[in-house]
C-alpha cells in the first residue's frame, strides 16, 4: 500500500490464522501508515497458528467461504489489497481451497514468492492452478537475498510462466515503515503495471 498511497486502494485479510501471535492486519496499518479505514479487521479471525482448515477444526468451528465473498461483494469505493493465507491450494475447509475464495471475489492474484531454491516450481504451479481457475495474474514479487540464483529464478519464472515479476525484495531487518517505503517508492512496480488492477 506504500507505493500507491495515493490511490483509494484499502486492505483486507479475510482470513488469518495465529492471531494471538501475529496480526497482518494491525502489521499492515504500522507498515503502510494508512488513514482510518483503510485497514479492514474484519473476518475469520482463528488463534492456531496452522493451516485455515486445521485452525477452524481445532476451534471447533468451520470456514465457510460464500459470507466473505458477499462481504467483498459489498464493499465500496476504490481498490483493494486482499492477502490470502498460505499459498492458493491451501484447505479453508472439506470442500473449498483459498483458491476458491481467490477465484470467488473475481480479483487478480500479485503473487509474493520466495527467492531462492524451490520458488520455480512453486510458482509456476501457483500460476497454472490460477490459470486453470481463470483467475488473471497481475504479477510476481519475489523476497529474499538479491544474488546470480535470485536472478536466473526471476528469469525462468517471467519466461515459463509468462508473467512480469514486478519487484524484489531483499529481507528488510529490521522491517520498518521507512525502509519498506524506500524499497517500494524505487523497487516495486517501476512500470505502474499494478496501477490498473487498483483504480
Amino acid at each position: 500500500m506504500r507505493r500507491y498511497r495515493n490511490l483509494p486502494i484499502k486492505y483486507w485479510k479475510p482470513i488469518q490464522t495465529g492471531i494471538e501471535q501475529d496480526d497482518d492486519s494491525t502489521e499492515v496499518q504500522r507498515l503502510s501508515g494508512c488513514g482510518p479505514g483503510r485497514v479492514l479487521n474484519e473476518g475469520i479471525r482463528l488463534p492456531r497458528p496452522v493451516s485455515p482448515h486445521l485452525a477452524a477444526k481445532l476451534s471447533g468451528t468451520s470456514i465457510t467461504i460464500d459470507p466473505l465473498i458477499s462481504s467483498a461483494a459489498s464493499m465500496s469505493g476504490g481498490g483493494w489489497i486482499v492477502e490470502g493465507a498460505g499459498g492458493v491450494l491451501v484447505p479453508l475447509n472439506e470442500r473449498h481451497l483459498l483458491i476458491d475464495l481467490i477465484a470467488g471475489l473475481k480479483l487478480p492474484v500479485l503473487i509474493v514468492s520466495r527467492s531462492g531454491l524451490g520458488t520455480i516450481n512453486h510458482t509456476l504451479l501457483t500460476i497454472d492452478a490460477l490459470g486453470r481457475r481463470a483467475v488473471p495474474v497481475a504479477g510476481v514479487v519475489m523476497v529474499g537475498p538479491p544474488d546470480e540464483i535470485s536472478r536466473e529464478n526471476r528469469l525462468a519464472i517471467e519466461h515459463y510462466g509468462r508473467v512480469a515479476v514486478l519487484g524484489e525484495m531483499p529481507m528488510l531487518n529490521p522491517l520498518t515503515p521507512e525502509r519498506l517505503r524506500g524499497w517500494a517508492e524505487t523497487s516495486l512496480d517501476a512500470e505502474g503495471r499494478l496501477a490498473d488492477f487498483l483504480s
